[in-house]
């Protein structure tokens, strides 16, 4: 039994720290996948889809969409997905899926361009060629800073200003990731805030042209398969898929019974949670004396909890009392 109970606790640990995984990054890791299981079977090239400047030099301009798929080894493959579920994942809840893959195709081909321009404009080149998710997946990050409202950003505790949060991640991911190269995920970084800006908007995709492509027949089928992974286009879809409306069982909430809801006939005014009626004459006390003072003047000070129940009892007595009956000298309880 207590085998079974920390394997439940490190399973629900595990699910608090990994992000949901949703269509668009899930479909990137697949291909990355496959890429690098042909390459092994095939004994390709070391570099067939990597960037530079071969890039222009032989005309390899397939790689500007292929190096983001592409990994020389299983440990930059891990890495490299690891980085793109854990640093990625709010901006496709934040665009859709069509979006996600639409941002992904068209980030990777600018920063691949520019990187290989910068590197062929260098005499000795950069530090050589690259490939993998990690730049794509820092100009997500720097899109995703540039349009939330956080000014802080909380990293392993330490607090730091939310604009530097890519940079810190480019520091990490340089440093533990294999074959990442600094410019090129500087590069990265710099498209990923001039998208973020507006500078490129004029080749982004809209929201009403994505809602048009989830209903055809390739993301229509993708949809299906995908379920609830998939994160529609739509803003208001999107606040229904991510935000589901939750509905409380009756009796799921405490209530105050003692607190009765005011008639139509009677004004009710409370005072310290207790309901008295809105009338010109004060409550009598148990001597039919004003409570509070002897001279007639009502003090709300002086209105205790003992006065409220002999004043109900003395209401209720006299409403069901004939109009006939003049006693109305004392209340005993």
């Amino acid at each position: 039994m207590a085998l079974t109970e920390h394997i439940k606790m490190i399973c629900k640990i595990i699910k608090d720290i990994v992000p949901a995984f949703t269509s668009g990054i899930v479909t990137v890791s697949i291909i990355s996948c496959v890429l690098f299981a042909i390459q092994t079977c095939l004994s390709l090239k070391q570099g067939i889809f990597s960037i530079g400047a071969s890039v222009f030099q032989n005309g390899h301009l397939y790689c500007i969409l292929m190096f983001p798929f592409y990994h020389r080894t299983f440990a930059q493959l891990l890495l490299n997905i690891t980085t793109l579920v854990f640093l990625s994942g709010s901006l496709e809840k934040g665009v859709g899926t069509v979006r996600f893959l639409f941002l992904f195709l068209l980030l990777s081909s600018i920063i691949g361009l520019f990187y290989s321009f910068m590197d062929l404009l260098q005499e000795d080149g950069f530090q050589g060629h690259t490939e993998g998710l990690v730049p794509v997946t820092l100009a997500s990050v720097a899109i995703t800073t540039m349009h939330t409202k956080m000014t802080k950003a909380f990293l392993c505790g330490v607090s730091f200003p939310t604009m530097a949060l890519p940079w810190v991640f480019l520091v990490i991911t340089t440093a533990l990731v294999p074959y990442c190269v600094l410019p090129c995920n500087v590069i990265a970084i710099l498209v990923g805030v001039m998208y973020g800006k507006g500078w490129v908007s004029f080749l982004d995709m809209s929201e009403a042209k994505a809602g048009v492509l989830e209903k055809l027949l390739p993301f229509r089928l993708f949809r299906t398969i995908s379920g609830d992974m998939f994160i529609p286009a739509s803003s208001e879809d999107r606040k229904k898929t991510l935000l589901p409306q939750i509905n409380p069982t009756p009796g799921s909430y405490p209530v105050q019974a003692y607190a009765p809801l005011p008639t139509a006939n009677t004004a009710a005014m409370t005072y310290e949670g207790w309901p008295h009626q809105a009338s010109p004459t004060p409550p009598l006390s148990l001597h039919g004396h004003v409570a509070g003072h002897s001279s007639g003047h009502f003090s709300p000070q002086s209105f205790d909890h003992s006065s409220v129940d002999c004043y109900r009892h003395c209401v209720g007595t006299s409403t069901i009392a004939s109009p006939s009956s003049q006693q109305q000298s004392e209340c005993t309880m």
